[in-house]
């Protein structure tokens, strides 16, 4: 858009509009991703600054988790939704990095994530993934790591079997159908290293506590998971 002449631009916009990607107002110009309304309004949860928050006691009694975190809340039908379904189906993949970048930010000024010395996203099967030509998981992944300077570590940690889809699953259920589908590629890589697990929405946390669960499997190995997203179930 850049290197189109100004005379050009309105036509252009007519049949290509540049729009926000939380709320679809056009009131916004490249490279900016947010309307300033949306930016100013994103539903922020702090949680990366509060021992026990409600993401890290999704994993009490389940999963040892060093510290864990979500950067915003996820309420259906709001921007941030919208948002979302454009970087997982529409392949809007500089969503993930500039949220994932905002993330890794606020997990740095932190100090409780500062330990970690390896990012891994959480892997899609690689059929999926396939499919989708991306993972969503890895897109944020490597924006936290531009904003904290730590390696993300692809093939250490992989999806061995394809999964149901989890909605409309229970809790119990959910966990069900992840039990043996992670493994780790070569537990010499993971061994005495503090991992961050990252992966874009959490619910009730069985996806992420079965991954977990394989990575403290490792000798010397620790855990801790930030989340771009997190949603009450119903």
């Amino acid at each position: 858009m850049h290197t189109v002449p100004k005379a050009l631009r309105p036509l252009i916009d007519l049949f290509f509009p540049y729009t926000c990607c939380g709320c679809g107002s056009n009131l916004i110009q490249e490279p900016s991703l947010f309307c300033l309304h949306c930016l100013a309004t994103m539903p922020v949860t702090g949680f990366e600054f509060l021992a026990g928050n409600p993401v890290e006691k999704i994993f009490w009694g389940r999963a040892f988790v060093h510290a864990a975190s979500a950067h915003l809340y996820f309420v259906s039908g709001s921007p941030i939704q919208h948002a979302l379904h454009l970087l997982k189906y529409r392949n809007r993949k500089d969503i993930g990095l500039l949220f994932g970048n905002m993330m890794g930010r606020s997990l740095g000024l932190s100090g409780r994530f500062s330990e970690c010395t390896d990012i891994l996203p959480l892997p899609l099967f690689a059929k999926r993934q396939k499919q989708r030509g991306y993972n969503q998981s890895a897109l944020i992944a490597e924006g936290v790591s531009a904003a904290m300077k730590i390696p993300v570590q692809y093939g250490w940690l992989t999806r061995i079997k394809e999964t149901q889809t989890q909605t409309n699953k229970n809790r119990i259920e959910r966990w069900q159908n992840m039990e043996g589908k992670f493994n780790i590629s070569d537990q010499d890589k993971l061994s005495h290293r503090h991992i961050l697990l990252v992966d874009d929405v959490i619910t009730t946390g069985a996806t992420l506590e079965a991954c977990a669960g394989v990575i403290r499997s490792v000798p010397g190995a620790r855990v801790s998971i930030a989340c771009l997203a997190h949603t009450v179930p119903s």
